[in-house]
């Protein structure tokens, strides 16, 4: 019997497959996953669960018995080997399964070091699952030295995990400053001192140049500014990819994710993808966005659309990360951006820019100011854009704004 097969078992997966229930599906159903694991929540994973605060239970996003009661087959530790677009099968595990219908949500997979510089050493790791940040996490020792090779997200989060542990953390970013693809140079001033305040030897402009060994495990650094480290282990930090490998071996187009129409629809129309995977169209150009809340947003629009609902999927985008006692909140997309605004916290350590192209209000980027955050995201979401003026100015009753 043929129904509804959902590829990939993390965040975008699993809210698809709870959202065609929701919406009176009542076919076959089935969400496969490579891991062993249920699916669960992945920004945890090296924080609250790395130091030992968060339970492995805690991590899913719904009991394992959500899928038996809603007669969700959950395959789990089942990577998918073959996909027959045109004959509309999958092959898991050695057994082919014909579908209906099919949705991608393969995420997405960390950037890994090059073997030849040492990538493949024991002690070198990636943050992207929970086994990784097992077999991480004995590593872990008081005052042991940790590389962190990238100064994104990834890597600052890392960094402040691991200094949080006791470890000495030495932190490269190849280019010439942190968060320099997603941030304007102010969001990175303030994570640079942070870091440094939090004793992080951050080297920007530095590069690594390969790894040293003993007996098989890492050892050291050699360090494009000429200097050499001694090192415990290594945090990779260096992005993610989106995971395309299914979707171009049977032939789907795929151009930086699997590419889709506003609806989720692949060049299969009876393919779709939603997730870190998928590139989709947003206003005269195309978008993947990697994030928790577009990976929920797009897997329930794509649910709803394979049962027909036709509607096309315009993002509303927030991020957070958090780092040491700092909670950043971003509201929007940056992209074309060309002057920023800071405003004042109220509290110490609190600040927040915003982005303008022109007279027009791009994003927010919010550190522990949870008040700019939610006022900008309203702002951003109904297309109102304050006089740039107005929200540099301490003074502004920024709930005013909502009004005018």
């Amino acid at each position: 019997m043929s129904g509804i097969i959902v590829v990939g078992a993390g965040q975008a997966g699993a809210s698809l497959v709870a959202k065609l229930r929701s919406e009176g599906y009542d076919g076959q159903l089935t969400l496969v996953g490579a891991e062993s694991k249920p699916p669960y929540q992945r920004p945890p994973l090296s924080k609250g669960y790395l130091l030992g605060e968060m339970a492995e239970e805690r991590l899913y996003l719904r009991p394992e018995s959500f899928y038996s009661d809603n007669n969700i087959d959950l395959r789990l530790g089942a990577p998918v080997t073959g996909l027959d677009a045109g004959g509309r099968a999958v092959e898991i595990a050695g057994e082919s399964m014909a579908f209906d219908q099919l949705a991608l949500t393969t995420g997405s997979v960390p950037n890994r070091l090059p073997a030849q510089i040492g990538g493949d050493l024991e002690g070198v790791f990636t943050v992207r699952t929970l086994a990784d940040i097992d077999r991480l996490a004995p590593y872990s020792e008081r005052n042991a030295r940790v590389l962190v090779v990238g100064g994104g997200y990834i890597g600052l989060e890392a960094a402040a995990v691991a200094t949080k542990l006791g470890l000495q953390v030495t932190l490269v970013e190849m280019t010439d400053r942190i968060l320099g693809r997603v941030a304007a140079p102010e969001t990175a001033d303030y994570f640079r001192a942070l870091h440094q305040s939090n004793s992080v030897d951050l080297r920007e402009g530095t590069g690594l140049v390969e790894l040293t060994a003993k007996d098989g495990r890492v050892s050291g650094a050699v360090l494009s500014d000429g200097s050499e480290i001694g090192v415990d282990l290594v945090i990779v930090g260096t992005g993610i990819r989106p995971d395309t490998r299914l979707a171009e071996a049977a032939g789907l187009t795929s151009d930086n994710g699997i590419v889709v129409d506003t609806f989720g629809r692949t060049s299969a129309p009876h393919i779709w993808a939603a997730g870190d995977c998928a590139n989709f169209p947003l206003g005269d150009g195309r978008l993947r966005l990697e994030s928790v809340q577009n990976a929920i947003d797009q897997a329930e629009a794509v649910a709803r659309n394979m049962l027909g609902a036709g509607e096309g999927y315009v993002p509303q985008p927030w991020f957070w990360s958090d780092q040491y006692d700092v909670k950043l909140q971003i509201a929007g997309l940056n992209t074309g951006y060309d002057r920023v605004v800071t405003r004042p916290g109220e509290a110490e350590g609190s600040v927040s820019h915003w982005y303008y192209a022109g007279g027009r209000l791009l994003a927010v980027d919010a550190m522990n100011a949870p008040r700019d955050y939610m006022v900008g995201k309203r702002l951003i979401e109904a297309g109102k854009s304050p006089e740039a003026e107005a929200i540099a100015d301490p003074g502004t009753d920024l709930k005013a704004l909502l009004r005018g």
